[in-house]
């Protein structure tokens, strides 16, 4: 999974025919779309069907998320759109998704199936959730082709009209790629150095031979059982290609297993009834005027921002919020707003307004806490300024006993200060990384302070799964460094890992501070 930053003025503040925008909540998704009622109501009921047949089929389950802590899904109008908010100007963009810590963030173009078909963008979506599930529920690090085939498998899911729904349908969106790409063999496949190795800048079938295989060894009576003793070798230790080659025998055989299998004419899915996916309460709802006018500002601000963009967003956000003075989430998208632009005295002054009218109003004490935090380095009492910063995020703690981000937040008071953590921040910490277990920018800081404190266990079992990252990038990099080097580290013995003594911008790809719509 990978972070995305975006401009989303030229698309977002620029819409001709306004259409009002639309909430939906749910136990562990809040979407805001311009669409009708109906489409809303049922792809919120879809996503959470989808998250328990997630449960059904794999035996896990996931704490349920304070009300911050949901996925927000952003629902833009068009793929051009979406593009646009990914800012990176590829035109294969679909939807994305930012995992972070009482911010995950997803934007997708329509709700709408077309020909009875999921949309190719919730596909995206549903991959995505597939990823956000299963790092949630295990701890261990997953070799990349499962990691991959497993969240095809799952996302090819379509709710039915009568509320069941079927999975482990046909990628057909991976037809192309199985069809024309270079094809990866079965050992490149299993072992991600030789694929690394053999990759170079050919466009391979590695999702979707990753699909097939999983697909294959799922539903295939002679494989049954397999899977998951291969899945328990590899979390016990064993290699991936050795694991492979101790369960599934001559890899040969199953490398033409699989192209056999993909020539068949009928694939068997699984169809669960209604009454195995239970789901909780879905409200559709209108918004306020204020926030109706202000939510394509707060859709820029949390896909990501530059202070520069920022800076060219902050007079539309000014401008709504003088429309609508006594609108508490429209004061708290601007408070969001002055915090991105580094504003924070009017940051705080605002969000105080916001407070004010409506105490329960969780992004406006967040965005005080982030000011006062940002304010507190540069201060004259770093100590007192610290607290103050503290005692704001306690607002958000007492109205969301289980938000991540006050824990952290108090974990970072000491480290920002060059105090050694008490044991209560680091037990902070620790109960943040188990409420955001998808954010892997966390897990790296817990795994830093695991290996400072000398808890070298720990900390390789914290940084594994973020070097098994399967889309790889600079802080899976540094996950894999940091694991060679606690090597040599003795347990009991705080250790300091090297990246740290580096250039700031090189820790930083690696750390990222999981903030609400900030850069």
């Amino acid at each position: 999974m990978r972070f995305w930053v975006a401009a989303l003025i030229s698309v977002l503040l620029v819409t001709p025919a306004h259409a009002r925008w639309l909430q939906a909540e749910s136990e562990h998704f809040v979407i805001y779309a311009e669409d009708s009622e109906k489409d809303l109501q049922h792809f919120a009921e879809m996503l959470e069907r989808y998250h328990t047949a997630l449960e059904k089929l794999t035996g896990k389950t996931t704490e349920t998320p304070s009300p911050s802590n949901r996925i927000t899904i952003f629902v833009l109008g068009s793929e051009r759109a979406v593009r646009k908010a990914h800012g990176t100007g590829d035109r294969f963009v679909a939807g994305f998704y930012t995992p972070r810590a009482g911010a995950s963030r997803a934007y997708v173009p329509r709700l709408r199936r077309s020909s009875g078909e999921p949309d190719f963008s919730q596909t995206v979506l549903l991959h995505e959730y597939a990823h956000h599930f299963l790092i949630s529920t295990s701890r261990f690090a997953m070799p990349r082709w499962l990691s991959e085939g497993l969240a095809e498998f799952y996302a090819s899911a379509r709710v039915l009209d009568d509320g069941s729904l079927q999975i482990g349908r046909p990628a057909n969106h991976r037809a192309g790629e199985l069809e024309y790409a270079v094809k990866v063999p079965i050992r490149e496949l299993l072992d991600p150095e030789l694929y690394e190795q053999n990759r170079g800048r050919r466009y391979d079938n590695f999702y979707g031979r990753s699909w097939t295989l999983v697909h294959y060894l799922w539903f295939t009576d002679e494989r049954k059982g397999q899977l998951n003793a291969y899945w328990q070798a590899v979390a016990a230790g064993t290699p991936s290609l050795k694991a492979a080659e101790k369960v599934f025998g001559d890899l040969d055989a199953l490398d033409n297993d699989i192209d056999a299998y993909l020539r068949q004419r009928r694939m068997l899915t699984y169809k669960l009834s209604p009454e195995l996916l239970p789901i909780g309460p879905v409200r559709v709802f209108g918004v306020s005027d204020g926030l109706d006018a202000m939510l394509p500002v707060i859709a820029h601000s949390q896909s990501g921002v530059t202070r520069e963009e920022a800076l060219d967003l902050l007079p539309d956000a000014r401008k709504i919020a003088a429309r609508y003075p006594d609108d508490a989430r429209v004061l708290g998208g601007l408070a969001e707003a002055e915090v991105d632009a580094g504003h924070y005295d009017e940051a705080v002054a605002v969000a105080d307004r916001a407070i004010a009218i409506d105490g329960t109003v969780a992004n406006a004490h967040l965005q005080k806490g982030l000011a006062l935090f940002r304010k507190a380095g540069d201060a004259t009492d770093q100590d007192a300024a610290y607290r103050d910063a503290i005692l704001a995020f306690a607002g958000l703690n007492k109205l969301e006993n289980d938000n991540p981000l006050p824990l952290i937040y108090l974990y970072r008071s000491y480290v920002d200060r060059g105090l050694a953590p008490s044991e209560h921040a680091q037990h902070a910490l620790i109960r943040a990384t188990e409420l955001a277990p998808f954010d892997q920018d966390l897990s790296m800081e817990l795994a830093i302070m695991f290996a400072q404190t000398g808890a070298i266990a720990n900390a390789r079992a914290t940084f594994a799964p973020v070097a098994a990252n399967p889309h790889g990038g600079p802080r899976a990099e540094i996950a894999r460094r940091s694991l060679g080097e606690l090597i040599a580290a003795e347990e009991g013995k705080p250790f300091r890992l090297s990246f740290l003594d580096q250039q700031p911008a090189d820790a930083g790809d690696a750390i990222e501070e999981p903030q609400a719509g900030t850069k």
